[in-house]
């Protein structure tokens, strides 16, 4: 019996290759770097008269196959900008594969610098588990961030607060260069220029090569590239003209951001160092009411006010990258980053208590809350890591990772007498300490196997996380300022994950699939002091996964993807210490959090109709211990935010795009995704039992108008309808965008006007309305913020960035800013 399901798993997988009959396969590598080339065109021509008779682009792993070849003798060309073509004869054998093994390309300086593209490229490439997206082709993100560009992605966006939803499910690993970084993409996203992005790449059913976090699954960001030697650099700056709108606020809001890379490259070494400053701040305000009943009690406490962020972020980077032979890669990252948040809510109350059996009114009372949060982190990263591609097309590797990080601030909570600023009604200060520490190694190893690829390794990660946390409070005018025990304490949370997977991948002339499966044993512990509770949680879990994508004629691609996925609980949830956030507001997470397990499944379609591009997915989102915030009365004009499970949360839906042509210098680009999303559960130990359902969609639309070689108009929109939450809804979000780029200098320099927020006076633009309620409870806030901001970008490159330095990013403190 062992012996025919090792025969017939043998069969399956190589089914492919067997069916395809490779006869000319190798592998295109960079010469200098040794690392593969992805879409290189390799085609082959018939001697002597110079026919093509079959051709192939490279995968992701710089593997080509050209099949059906028939016997004679041909040249095999390479074609891909940026390097030298390569041309070599061969004989090919009838029933005789040739394996070509590795071909190196040499970059070409010269010919990057003489050619000019005219028209526009391509917005979207799809793949077997993913799509890619050009970043220059949202020019109306240059000068900002990369929370700019993703804004224009379909089926992504990005609420008021900056959280990033794919589908309608958030959470996501972040790769930035291949390498995994567990920084909070919202904080990610806010600190990388936009400036430096060559593309991002949305993989939704990630294979058993990555790690299974993220429930919405993987975005991957790579910098930008070239091929020069020699010194290269670029330079770019932003600055903020004054503000049309900003609400009256105490300051007004400033914005500039300066960034340089510079890079040097020989033969072996490929060195690049790289920082940037951002100031971002953003006016706002606050609009809400709330009310709370315990027993006969209403109370009712409507506010308006400021809400406004300064933003300081800092960050340095370098990256080593030394290739003593043309086997072999040594990289070396050092990543440093200072951030400093202050959140400013300027609030003013009115409070109302009625008796709800007589319809009394007593103790009305009208009071101004002034609150600032401000939060602060520096954060430290190194990496080593190795990689070697053997004689038989081998490859081993391996990597480690060493990060410091240190989390503080306060929150400064002070109610005062409306009347009399002086008339401290209540005053709290709690504040935060948390050293983090976390360690990550792995080794991963490939091998050909029954013509594809098998691959497999194994990962070891460990993180550590010790807060202490202080709470403050006095009541009324010369009180004292006394520690409350209650929200005063250490809280120590470790965790170690083991992870083993092994995968096989098979590329042929029509078809390619991949077939994966990854294991997991974590355990976390939370040590809860002065209680002096600890909390355990081990977890043995399989990760599988599948994609498959298949080309038939006529430029149409079908894909199909499966993989399950973990979402893991943030430290900040875990904590069960309280936070008195800002007046009506307190937080408090729960250590007994279970992770979320996410099932991932779609089917896509792309189709090329003449210089345009259609595509269409089919997905469907399976969440298992869906992570809420949920509030309870506290009491009367406190509520209570809790970190809870809230039941299974399920998605099914499409999502639309299309990359539109239209003319020789206009093109548009509209993606969507509409899906029906169902969420059913209990809060509170049963307490309350929901079951809701609701249709949800989203638009993102881009439209370019190329007016001449050297200057192009662009305009954005993007629209979140309302959704649904286990307590509520969130409302609709909009957000409109214009630019228009100016190139010179032979386009070495470049001078952008951006639009941004764009609200004409009438447009509700960047604001959104977030709406709990229970049996005992109802409140709603409008967070509006800033509108019609005006930028002016420039950017000036010296030389061309290097290809082979990957520029190292924070791998865990930042998710937890």
């Amino acid at each position: 019996m062992r012996k025919t399901l090792l025969l017939l798993s043998i069969t399956l997988l190589g089914l492919v290759s067997v069916n395809a009959q490779t006869l000319v396969s190798g592998r295109i590598l960079d010469k200098v770097t040794s690392q593969p080339v992805p879409f290189v065109s390799v085609a082959l021509y018939r001697q002597p008269d110079s026919v093509a008779i079959g051709g192939a682009i490279t995968d992701s792993s710089g593997q080509f196959r050209i099949v059906e070849a028939k016997a004679g003798v041909y040249t095999l060309r390479t074609f891909f900008v940026g390097y030298k073509p390569v041309s070599m004869p061969l004989t090919v054998v009838r029933n005789q594969p040739l394996e070509l093994g590795a071909l190196l390309l040499e970059g070409d300086s010269r010919l990057l610098n003489e050619v000019r593209v005219a028209g526009q490229r391509t917005d979207v490439v799809m793949q077997a588990d993913r799509q890619t997206y050009r970043a220059a082709q949202f020019q109306s993100a240059a000068g900002g961030t990369a929370t700019d560009i993703l804004r224009n992605l379909p089926g992504l966006s990005i609420n008021a607060e900056g959280d990033v939803s794919l589908r309608g499910a958030n959470g996501f690993l972040v790769l930035l260069n291949g390498k995994p970084v567990q920084a909070n993409l919202g904080t990610l996203l806010n600190q990388m220029p936009a400036n430096s992005i060559e593309s991002i790449e949305v993989i939704t059913t990630p294979n058993a090569r990555y790690d299974p976090d993220g429930k919405a699954g993987i975005i991957a960001i790579v910098t930008k590239k070239g091929v020069d030697t020699g010194w290269s650099a670029q330079v770019n700056g932003l600055i903020g003209l004054p503000s049309t709108n900003a609400f009256g606020n105490a300051y007004n809001p400033v914005r500039y951001s300066p960034d340089v890379t510079l890079n040097y490259r020989s033969a072996r070494w490929d060195v690049t160092l790289s920082s940037a400053y951002i100031r971002n701040d953003i006016a706002g305000r606050r609009e809400g009411d709330v009310n709370t009943t315990i027993g006969n009690r209403l109370t009712r406490f409507p506010s308006i006010g400021e809400r406004s962020f300064d933003r300081y972020t800092f960050t340095n980077r370098i990256a080593v990258a030394f290739v003593p032979n043309k086997n072999t890669t040594w990289t070396l990252g050092l990543y440093q980053s200072q951030r400093t948040e202050d959140r400013l809510a300027d609030i003013a109350y009115t409070n109302s208590t009625t008796n709800l059996l007589t319809g009394q009114t007593y103790n009305q009372r009208a009071y101004f809350n002034s609150n600032l949060v401000r939060k602060g982190g520096r954060f430290y990263t190194a990496n080593l890591d190795y990689a070697h591609t053997f004689a038989n097309k081998a490859t081993l590797s391996a990597g480690a990772l060493y990060e410091y990080d240190l989390i503080d601030g306060f929150t400064s909570n002070r109610n005062v007498n409306r009347n009399n600023y002086r008339d401290t009604l209540q005053y709290s200060y709690s504040t935060t300490n948390r050293p983090i520490q976390n360690f990550r190694a792995n080794v991963d190893g490939s091998l050909p196997f029954l013509g594809g690829k098998l691959e497999g390794g194994y990962q070891y990660r460990y993180q550590e996380d010790t807060g202490d946390y202080r709470y403050r409070q006095q009541d009324g005018n010369g009180s004292p300022l006394l520690v409350v025990p209650a929200f005063t304490g250490r809280t120590a949370i470790s965790s170690r994950i083991h992870s083993w997977y092994t995968q096989y991948g098979a590329v042929a002339k029509k078809l390619e699939y991949t077939l994966g499966l990854r294991y997991e044993y974590a355990v976390r512990e939370v040590l809860s002091l002065p209680a002096n509770q600890t909390y355990v949680l081990t977890l043995n879990n399989l990760f599988p996964s599948f994609n498959m994508l298949y080309k038939p004629k006529g430029g149409l691609a079908l894909r199909a993807g499966f993989s399950r996925r973990v979402q893991r609980n943030s430290n900040f949830a875990l904590n069960p210490l309280p936070e008195r956030e800002h007046s009506e507001t307190l937080e408090q997470g729960d250590p007994n959090l279970l992770p979320e397990f996410v099932n991932l499944a779609e089917l896509g379609v792309s189709k090329d109709v003449g210089r345009s591009t259609l595509l269409a997915t089919v997905y469907y989102q399976g969440v298992q211990n869906t992570i809420n915030r949920v509030n309870r009365v506290f009491a009367d004009t406190i509520l209570s935010r809790i970190f809870t499970n809230a039941g299974l949360t399920q998605r099914l839906g499409v999502e639309l795009a299309t990359d539109l042509k239209l003319t020789k210098s206009w093109k548009l680009y509209v993606g969507g995704t509409v899906y029906r999303f169902t969420q059913q559960g209990q809060l509170f130990q049963n307490e309350v039992i929901f079951d809701r359902a609701a249709w949800v969609y989203s638009v993102n639309a881009n439209s370019t108008v190329q007016i001449s070689p050297t200057l192009i108009w662009q305009a954005n929109v993007n629209y979140l309808s309302r959704r649904i939450t286990a307590q509520g809804e969130d409302s609709r979000f909009l957000i409109p965008n214009m630019s228009v780029k100016k190139s010179l200098m032979g386009s070495r320099l470049t001078i952008m006007a951006q639009w941004q927020n764009i609200g004409l006076g009438f447009l509700p633009t960047n604001e959104q309305r977030i709406t709990t309620y229970g049996k005992d409870f109802y409140t709603t806030t409008n967070y509006i913020q800033e509108k019609d901001i005006f930028l002016i970008n420039l950017s000036y490159s010296f030389r061309q960035l290097s290809k082979r330095a990957k520029l190292p990013g924070n791998d865990f403190g930042e998710k937890e800013f």
